[in-house]
């Protein structure tokens, strides 16, 4: 069971196989994991474990919340493994990769909660409306994509770091996924399929 597995300098957190999304082009359709790890859990992890993943020789040049799940549906986990880190490795800066719908998860806004220990934010927008978003993201709960574009907005408010991914699926229209980033004031990662 793969919790923490180092890609680059970086060091990368598998809280949860749960995601609020099925999109069409993720790599858990294709594959058991990423490089030669396996991150399907057989189990959730404890922080117990978590922190025990991570080991004592902690050299990395960032921690990042991303696994084959959505590691915000995991909120407290994250938040009380992120405050360990920033309390114990506050040089290392700490990033969450996430499908941008945690508020409409835990009905609130959590951003608020993740303002002193997140440094940067990597949300998932991989289309520039509602239609598209809902044929390649396949989300399970209603309203997603305007909840997305409202995390977004919000999380520049509290994380000091915001970017917006896509992935370069039939239908997604790049241009206007740019000039949607660019509206809402945020920069945009082009990631190919």
């Amino acid at each position: 069971m793969t919790i923490s597995y180092q890609l680059g300098n970086s060091l990368y957190l598998n809280l949860t196989n749960r995601c609020t999304n099925n999109c069409r082009f993720c790599v858990r359709r294709f594959k058991k994991g990423v490089g030669e790890y396996d991150l399907w859990l057989d189990k959730e992890p404890t922080f117990k474990e978590v922190i025990e993943s991570i080991g004592d020789d902690v050299k990395y040049d960032e921690f990042i919340f991303c696994g084959y799940g959505e590691p915000l549906i995991k909120l407290d986990l994250l938040k009380k493994v992120a405050s360990y880190l920033k309390e114990n490795y506050p040089e290392i800066p700490i990033r969450i990769n996430t499908n941008g719908q945690a508020n409409l998860i835990h009905n609130r806004n959590v951003l608020v909660e993740l303002e002193s220990i997140i440094d940067s934010i990597s949300i998932s927008l991989n289309a520039h409306n509602a239609i598209i978003y809902e044929d390649i993201c396949q989300p399970q709960l209603d309203e997603s994509f305007k909840h997305l574009i409202n995390f977004i907005i919000e999380a520049t408010e509290y994380i000091p770091n915001v970017i917006t991914s896509i992935v370069t699926y039939p239908g997604v229209d790049v241009d206007k996924c740019f000039k949607l980033a660019e509206r809402l004031g945020v920069k945009l990662k082009v990631r190919e399929f």
